[in-house]
């Protein structure tokens, strides 16, 4: 049976936190709020969590999961390199609404879906998510709804997707217009824009001193 913590009181944050770190060190999976739409979350680097996580989304590995990190430094263990691009974005836009896609670290024992040696990560600003990813490291987020459906604004709407395939949701209230993030791919040596969302390409092409169009 899934349970909902009120994160928007001092004493239901700290319970809730509490119950999803863990709920993410057992393999389980949490609904939490983000500066964009409310995720579903699971240990990055637990293989059976994620795959639990597609499931409930009812969605296959073609599609693999993001990772959204607590800090600008968790990075430099989770990719090959940090290109000088990525830095200026990662600076000028995180904690926010900028995804980038990188070339991930060989070394990883994890398993997003068919990321083809790739990893999309992101810091969101939102203060119950870094609270959660700082105690627990990186996690694989996904919106929190299933595939096909509208991104959950409220943890209501998200619960009523998934059900208790989660077992805890953290509630930060609404989470406003649902805006998806911008995702940019900065592993063919320059930036491609998969997504455009939040942060808009003026605000991306003003940070790398060049043009970055959509349908580049």
């Amino acid at each position: 049976m899934s349970a909902v913590y009120d994160c928007r009181t001092p004493a239901g944050r700290e319970e809730g936190l509490a119950a999803a770190a863990n709920t993410v060190r057992a393999g389980g999976l949490v609904v939490l709020p983000t500066d964009t739409v409310y995720g579903i979350g699971a240990d990055a680097f637990d293989a059976t969590a994620v795959h639990a996580l597609l499931a409930a989304k009812g969605r296959g590995p073609d599609m693999p999961v993001p990772v959204l990190v607590g800090s600008w430094s968790t990075v430099d263990g989770l990719v090959m390199s940090v290109p000088q691009q990525a830095r200026a974005l990662i600076e000028a836009f995180w904690p926010g609404g900028l995804s980038l896609v990188l070339p991930q670290a060989p070394s990883l024992n994890w398993d997003l879906g068919n990321t083809r040696g790739t990893v999309n990560l992101r810091m969101p600003l939102h203060p119950v998510a870094l609270d959660l990813l700082r105690e627990v490291g990186p996690m694989a987020v996904s919106s929190a709804n299933r595939t096909g459906q509208p991104p959950a604004s409220t943890v209501a709407e998200a619960r009523e997707q998934l059900g208790d395939s989660v077992q805890v949701y953290l509630d930060g209230g609404p989470s406003g217009e649902p805006v998806a993030s911008t995702i940019i791919d900065l592993t063919q040596g320059w930036p491609r824009v998969l997504r455009e969302g939040a942060v808009s390409l003026s605000e991306v092409s003003e940070v790398l001193g060049e043009d970055v169009e959509a349908d580049r």
